[in-house]
């Protein structure tokens, strides 16, 4: 038996998320099938990230477990031709028997992009959030940094996380502006549910002048989800990668 490593690209906004769920068409549902399809035996995938509905990714990944002789870079080329437009395979290699995507030490890439004009765009409705007023992107910055380091993340979390360990590590945070775009970038060793949406909810908050860029560091120390901003919409968010830095040293 061989295991087969995937790094899996989509358009999120047609599907439920990315975990097989009886609501609705997911991402992983369409791969398992087409993989199914490929080697003419049910297949089932194993994922790192269970991206939320209408989330998008361009690394997320996946693994799965076969006896087929096929070689581990083919299966990218031949998978593709049997998924459709908004799901691609950005590679595929073989990986140790032992290696897990989830349950292997991670450092996650997200970013997140707020369309900042006084018109919506709908050529950039699918991947970016439209906010009309003006973002102060300095103090959203400064907010950003708080974050960095590790802390008990409890108060930008759902209210009811699944996990009882709600401490997470943050490497990195960027924040900058492109023309009319903003874009959030953040790296970290894992996230709770609904964490980077509700990290952007906030970070606009303070954007629009609601509370200070020092409020971050208030509302990390408070442990309690409702004194952080709302939950911002799905479609502006994008899993870019997936590390392991075990495997890769």
């Amino acid at each position: 038996m061989r295991r087969i490593k995937l790094i899996v690209a989509y358009d999120g906004t047609n599907y439920c998320g990315w975990q097989v769920q009886p609501n609705g068409l997911s991402v992983q549902e369409v791969l398992n099938r087409a993989l199914s399809d490929l080697f003419g035996v049910p297949v089932t995938t194993i994922g790192a990230s269970r991206t939320d509905a209408g989330v998008h990714a361009l690394g997320n990944v996946a693994v799965f477990d076969t006896e087929a002789r096929m070689p581990a870079e083919r299966v990218a080329f031949a998978l593709n031709t049997r998924l459709p437009e908004d799901i691609r395979i950005q590679g595929s290699e073989e990986v140790p028997p032992e290696f897990h995507p989830r349950f292997t030490q991670t450092i996650k890439t997200y970013e997140y992009r707020i369309l900042n004009r006084t018109f919506a765009d709908p050529c950039r409705r699918l991947n970016s959030t439209f906010w009309y007023g003006k973002l102060d992107t300095d103090a959203m910055q400064k907010a950003a940094a708080y974050l960095e380091g590790t802390h008990d993340f409890k108060s930008l979390a759902t209210a009811n996380p699944a996990v009882t360990d709600t401490v997470r590590t943050i490497y990195k945070t960027r924040l900058w502006k492109e023309e009319d775009m903003i874009h959030f970038q953040i790296t970290g060793n894992g996230f709770l549910y609904n964490m980077v949406r509700i990290i952007v909810g906030t970070l606009m908050e303070i954007g629009k002048g609601t509370w200070p860029p020092e409020q971050m560091q208030t509302i990390l120390e408070a442990k309690d989800r409702s004194q952080a901003g709302p939950t911002a919409r799905p479609e502006g968010l994008t899993l870019l990668k997936i590390e392991y830095p075990e495997w890769e040293r």
